[in-house]
């Protein structure tokens, strides 16, 4: 499966952006359900998640399927290491199927916080609050690893 157009995959910060825009429904979320797994799964390895969502219009996805998208991505992480997945959810309409999410996640490897602002998400997920903003680019933050990679003389 290709890229898709909304997100943004940082291998040097292990991080993997999501930017939806427009409505969120249910066709959205299991495009990226299905990418995130065919990553997990190719790669072996674990990546923390942020999603910004201050460019969605509108949300439509029932309270069923929130529950179900929840609960399958708690059991797919069982028994894995440890991920983070921060949301920047700037109104409460959107707030309402993130909390649950978090909420039917809790006490498994996928760790859920819900963000007002991209500096408090950046410092959770340990990247530069640019990178978050898609203000910095994946060369800038290879070269800012590199940087703080070297020790002091």
């Amino acid at each position: 499966m290709s890229l898709p157009p909304d997100v943004q995959c940082v291998d040097a910060a292990q991080l993997l952006v999501w930017r939806p825009c427009g409505i969120l429904d249910h066709r959205k979320v299991d495009k990226i359900i299905a990418f995130v797994t065919e990553q997990e799964n190719k790669f072996g390895k674990s990546f923390n998640r942020f999603t910004d969502i201050s460019r969605l219009d509108s949300v439509d996805l029932s309270f069923n399927y929130v529950f179900h998208v929840a609960l399958y991505r708690r059991l797919s992480r069982r028994g894995r290491t440890i991920i983070k997945s921060a949301f920047l959810v700037p109104n409460a309409e959107v707030s309402r199927y993130i909390k649950l999410h978090a909420l039917l996640t809790d006490h498994s490897p996928l760790k859920v916080r819900i963000f007002k602002e991209y500096a408090a998400a950046a410092e959770w997920l340990g990247v530069p609050v640019e990178l978050l903003m898609g203000k910095i680019s994946k060369a800038e933050v290879c070269a800012r690893d590199v940087k703080e990679a070297k020790p002091p003389r």
